[in-house]
C-alpha cells in the first residue's frame, strides 16, 4: 500500500515554478493545494496527450490540486523532467511517454512515496506505478454497428496509428460490430506505424476510399481531413471531433479521464493510493468512454438504429452486454 507522506514543498521564489502550458500552470500563491504534473512526449495536438491533459484541467477545476505540464519532452530528457517534478514537491505525476518505459519505471522506483500514473501497454509496478490506456473499444463496436447499417458501397475502412493492445482492441471492436449487422461488408484496415502522422493516415484513407470505402473509423488524426476532401463518412476517435468536419464526422469514441483523474488524486489525498491497472476507469460504465453525440447527422440516422445503439449502450453501462477484448492485431487489407 502506498503512503503519502503529505510533505508540502515550498519555495521562496516564483522562479522555481516550471513553465507551463497556458489554462494549466501554477500559482505562486497555491497554499496547501497538491500539485500535480503531467509528462509527454508529444506534443498537446496528440489526441492521447489531449485526453489527459484536459483531466488535469478539470482536477485543477474541481478540486484542490494546481496542476503543471510539459510537452515534447524526448527520452534523454525524460529522466530530468520526472526528477525536476519529483524533487519539487509533485505529489501525483501523469503522462505518456512509450518510448520512455523504461526510464519513467525507473524513476518511480527512486521515489516511491510519489504516485505514477502513465498511459502505457504494461502492467503497474508496486508501491507507486499505476497504468491507464485508451480503452474505449465499447464505443468503438457501437461505431461498428453504426457503419455495418449504414454503408452503401459494403466497404468500410479502418486506418489506425501504432499496433498496440488498445488500439489493436479498438480497432478489433470496430470491426466485430460491422461484421455482426452486416457480414458481407469488405473491411479495409491499415496501420502507418506511427502515433501522430496526419499525411501518411490521409494518403491510407484517401486509398480505402477510392478502393470504394464510404465510411472510415479515424483511428489517428488525418484520415477525417481524407473523408471530408473526398466525399467520405468519418468516425472520430477519443475526442468528439465533430468540429473538424461538421458534415463528415457522423459520431466517435470519446475517453474521458477524468474518472481516472480524480480516482488517483483522491486516493492520494486519502492516504490510501496504490498502483493499479486503471483500464475499467476508462470504459463506459465508470464514464471514461462514451459514443459522441450524432449532431448533423442526428435526424439522418433511423430511428430504429438509434434504439438499438441506446439498447446496447444501456446494456453495457448495466453490465449486462460485454463486448470482447480482442488485444491480437486485426488483419491489414
Amino acid at each position: 500500500m502506498y503512503n503519502c507522506q503529505r510533505t508540502w514543498f515550498c519555495f521562496a521564489t516564483a522562479a522555481l515554478v516550471l513553465v507551463g502550458i497556458s489554462g494549466c500552470s501554477p500559482d505562486p500563491g497555491i497554499g496547501d493545494k497538491m500539485k500535480v504534473a503531467g509528462v509527454f512526449s508529444t506534443s498537446l495536438e496528440d489526441p492521447r496527450a489531449a485526453v489527459i491533459y484536459q483531466g488535469l484541467k478539470k482536477a485543477e477545476r474541481e478540486m484542490e490540486v494546481v496542476c503543471d505540464v510539459t510537452a515534447n519532452v524526448s527520452s534523454k530528457e525524460m529522466k530530468r523532467v520526472l526528477n525536476d517534478y519529483a524533487e519539487k514537491g509533485y505529489l501525483v505525476i501523469f503522462g505518456d511517454a512509450p518510448d520512455s518505459e523504461d526510464i519513467i519505471r525507473r524513476v518511480a522506483r527512486d521515489y516511491p512515496d510519489i504516485a505514477f500514473c502513465f498511459c502505457s501497454d504494461f502492467g503497474p509496478t508496486a508501491p507507486n506505478l499505476s497504468v491507464f490506456n485508451s480503452w474505449v473499444y465499447e464505443p468503438a463496436y457501437l461505431c461498428g454497428l453504426i457503419a455495418g447499417r449504414r454503408t452503401k458501397t459494403n466497404i468500410v475502412g479502418v486506418v489506425g496509428g501504432l499496433s498496440d493492445p488498445a488500439a489493436d482492441c479498438l480497432l478489433n471492436a470496430f470491426i466485430r460490430g460491422l461484421r455482426e449487422v452486416n457480414p458481407g461488408a469488405r473491411v479495409m484496415s491499415a496501420f502507418i506505424e506511427s502515433r501522430f502522422d496526419p499525411p501518411s493516415a490521409a494518403r491510407e484513407a484517401t486509398r480505402m476510399i477510392k478502393a470504394g470505402a464510404d465510411y472510415i473509423f479515424a483511428g489517428t488524426p488525418g484520415v477525417i481531413r481524407a473523408c471530408l476532401d473526398n466525399g467520405a463518412t468519418a468516425f472520430g476517435n477519443l475526442q468528439d471531433q465533430y468540429s473538424l468536419a461538421q458534415d463528415t464526422v457522423i459520431t466517435g469514441t470519446v475517453w474521458d479521464l477524468w474518472p481516472t483523474v480524480e480516482k488517483v488524486i483522491t486516493d492520494v489525498q486519502d492516504e490510501r493510493y496504490q498502483a493499479l491497472d486503471l483500464r475499467e476507469w476508462s470504459m463506459m460504465a465508470k464514464g471514461g468512454a462514451y459514443l459522441a453525440p450524432y449532431h448533423s447527422f442526428e435526424g439522418k440516422i433511423s430511428l430504429e438504429l438509434k434504439n438499438m445503439i441506446n439498447q446496447i449502450r444501456r446494456d453495457i453501462m448495466s453490465g449486462t452486454f460485454r463486448v470482447p477484448a480482442n488485444e491480437l492485431p486485426p488483419p491489414i487489407d
